[in-house]
């Protein structure tokens, strides 16, 4: 029995950093978000991914992941919504590009959001995210089994929040290191752009994924 469940535990880590590190819509934000407004604040958006990530588990554990499987609508409600967000990130992210207030390197410009705005980006993209709540479905209903305790179950939960915020954190300090910035910052517009128009493209993917 030990060993099936520490099988079962070494599948989910595998599969929880496969699918964090795989590019998607909090991989995009991370970046426009880190080099946009730097590593504050790109820090506060990886903190928000972390947090959805706990919502998600939270109404898992509590059986509300029931509600999504029962009733299709609610996983339409969100994929609509997070295709929405994503398209107005992926807008946002060519307007004033070119402004000396919106760049990136740390102590040289002004930062024109919050880092509760920032908070909320990395949240509200993750909590919107249709694959991700299919994504905890599934870990949970499939890979975690109904007799594995609720304190195994809740620290699943944390170990996939902890994972998103270390591998995002990285990202950022990736992003922002000053060697970095300085190739970055000479194709600064091109990069947002580039990042606008993958949002763009995920925002719209989500929407006609059928």
């Amino acid at each position: 029995m030990n060993n099936f469940i520490d099988s079962n535990l070494m599948l989910v880590a595998v599969v929880t950093v496969l699918a964090v590190i795989s590019p998607g819509p909090d991989f995009a934000v991370i970046v426009r978000n880190g080099l946009r407004y730097g590593r504050k604040l790109g820090l506060a958006t990886a903190a928000g991914i972390g947090c959805g990530v706990i919502v998600h588990t939270t109404y898992i554990l509590l059986g509300l992941g029931y509600v999504v499987n029962t009733f299709s609508w609610v996983l339409e409600f969100i994929r609509y919504t997070g295709a929405a967000y994503l398209i107005w990130l992926g807008i946002s992210s060519f307007r004033s590009s070119v402004g000396a207030e919106e760049q990136c390197a740390e102590g040289e410009r002004g930062v024109v959001v919050s880092p509760g705005a920032a908070f909320r980006n990395g949240f509200m993209c993750n909590i919107l995210n249709p694959k991700t709540v299919c994504f905890f479905m599934a870990l949970f209903t499939q890979v975690v089994r109904p007799e594995t305790s609720m304190s195994v179950q809740v620290g699943i939960g944390l170990f996939i929040a902890m994972t998103h915020l270390l591998w995002f954190s990285f990202v950022v300090f990736v992003l922002t290191a000053p060697g970095a910035l300085q190739v970055f910052n000479r194709c600064k517009q091109w990069i947002e752009k580039g990042v606008g128009v993958c949002m763009l493209g995920l925002g719209v993917s989500i929407a006609l994924d059928s």
